[in-house]
């Protein structure tokens, strides 16, 4: 029962203090302003981040605490402490471009100082699934390879969110599968963790739901990035079964294909990795007719969908026909979307009216 409570302690925490979180963004100026890129048209306070983080913080010291006597058996004292450094770590990068507007060659220096600072903690991997070729060992790559987890997936997660509720509630849906895999596999620290986690996103949800009072803004999607990257690696236990290895990528695999497929669109358009544009996964079911809450819901189906998949693969290799059946349909709304954008609204960027 005290783990389940550490669930029910963030999610009071996040929906206690996110007023006064909101009031403290007006008054130090973290407020998003509406441009030609973004779906809203009013100026919105973007520092709800600091409530999933504190809540969610809050609710993993308690729960670690209740069960100091046990946590110790999958993972060292270090280790926890890595998985805060990194929540942490990037939420103060998050928070600082929500303030500064931080270039990305400075957002990925800090992450990957972060990630060093993790890494060196015990926050590491050191096995890499690989498709046809089965588990490798990364020897001297865990390094790198840890960065580009972390900071990968972080910055998924900072790209996924666009539109009232879709990143906190993927969050919540993916946490809450990294708590189920965590129970199978007797990890009480991936159970606290994930559990504090999906309670602070889901309380957040009573403010960031359709129509948001607030955003998270990029503290907060960097700090829920971090954690669920963290959560893979703590998840898999560094395993060589190819399987379990490849749970944390099934587990995101929404936001990690989106990424990768608006990455790939950008640099065949001519344009950079980095360059702001209209081109993610909600983008293009807008441009389908769906509505901003339909679009929401449908892409929560798809986080569901992915949760199924990965807890099916601990039994079942069958499991990887949903992966590639996910893959194609997240591939096929992104050139539908992409066409729709093209033959209706002109090239897709920065310069494109925003939906209403």
């Amino acid at each position: 029962m005290k783990i389940l409570a550490v669930f029910a302690i963030a999610l009071f925490v996040v929906r206690l203090i996110s007023p006064i979180v909101k009031q403290l963004g007006l008054k130090f100026g973290f407020v998003d302003q509406p441009d030609a890129r973004k779906l809203h048209n009013q100026p919105m306070v973007r520092m709800g981040g600091v409530g999933i983080g504190v809540g969610a913080g809050i609710a993993g010291v308690i729960g670690i605490w209740w069960q100091a006597d046990t946590i110790t058996l999958h993972h060292s004292w270090l280790t926890i402490m890595a998985m805060f450094v990194a929540g942490m770590g990037f939420f103060a990068i998050g928070l600082a471009d929500d303030r500064w507007s931080l270039s990305p060659k400075l957002r990925l220096g800090l992450q990957a100082v972060v990630t060093c600072l993790a890494w060196a903690l015990g926050l590491q991997m050191h096995n890499l699934p690989i498709p046809g070729v089965g588990t490798v060992a990364l020897g001297y790559w865990s390094l790198p390879v840890t960065f580009l987890w972390l900071a990968g997936v972080t910055n998924a997660l900072n790209w996924l969110d666009g539109l009232d509720g879709l990143a906190a509630g993927v969050t919540g849906i993916a946490a809450l599968t990294f708590a189920a895999i965590g129970w199978q596999q007797q990890d009480v620290v991936s159970i606290l963790l994930s559990l504090s986690l999906a309670g602070a996103s889901f309380g957040f949800l009573r403010y960031n739901a359709f129509p948001a009072q607030m955003y998270m803004g990029d503290g907060g999607s960097y700090f829920i990035g971090g954690m669920l990257a963290g959560l893979g690696i703590l998840c898999t236990g560094n395993s060589d079964s190819f399987s379990l290895t490849a749970l944390p990528y099934v587990v995101l695999a929404l936001p990690i294909l989106d990424m990768v497929l608006v990455i790939g669109s950008r640099v065949f358009g001519g344009k950079s990795p980095f360059f702001p544009d209209q081109r993610h996964i909600h983008h293009r079911l807008l441009r389908l007719h769906l509505t901003k809450q339909a679009s929401v819901v449908f892409i929560y189906i798809l986080a569901l969908w992915a949760a199924v998949t990965a807890n099916w693969l601990l039994y079942t290799p069958w499991a990887w026909s949903n992966v590639v059946l996910l893959a194609l349909l997240l591939t096929f709304v992104n050139r539908a979307g992409l066409q729709t954008a093209s033959t209706q609204l002109g090239p897709v960027g920065p310069a494109m009216p925003a939906e209403a």
